[in-house]
């Protein structure tokens, strides 16, 4: 059994005058909450043996709090989960099938609609990832993925 952890990136800062989206750090608040969620995931022994993250400053901010509590992983920064749809994602997930605990650090609507499709096989019923939310799927081991696949184990925001 593999495991996908989705961590929607905290709360962000609204973006200043002429400040681009990619730009907008975390507020104190995220920042909190990126700590909080680091200290879920150790507390659950869900520590990701690789962790592919949005460029976008809040992603990354809220991955290096995270990572502040659980230690170090393996980790790189993948521009295609900015805006990515549910289907690129998957890509990006299937492409790394050596990765037992694989941790994808991005945006909404994107990663409530992959928790959904892969657990549910449909996107358009989600209920919504909060900023900081974690949810975790179990996934067999040795299959690509593919809408239903997955079983929800675990949901968890601040």
């Amino acid at each position: 059994m593999r495991e996908l952890i989705l961590l929607r990136h905290a709360h962000a800062e609204i973006a200043s005058m002429g400040q681009a989206d990619l730009d907008r750090p975390l507020s104190a608040q995220g920042l909190a909450e990126a700590e909080a969620a680091g200290s879920w995931l150790k507390s659950q022994n869900l520590v990701p043996d690789c962790v592919l993250c949005s460029p976008a400053r809040r992603t990354r901010e809220t991955l290096e709090a995270v990572l502040g509590v659980v230690g170090y992983v393996e980790q790189r920064v993948e521009d295609a989960i900015y805006e990515a749809t549910p289907g690129a994602l998957i890509a990006l997930a299937d492409a790394m099938p050596e990765s037992e605990r694989l941790m994808l650090v991005g945006h909404n609507p994107g990663l409530e609609q992959l928790a959904a499709l892969l657990h549910s096989g449909q996107t358009g019923e989600y209920r919504g990832m909060p900023p900081g939310g974690v949810a975790v799927l179990a996934l067999p081991s040795g299959r690509a993925l593919e809408p239903g696949i997955a079983r929800l184990s675990a949901f968890w925001w601040p």
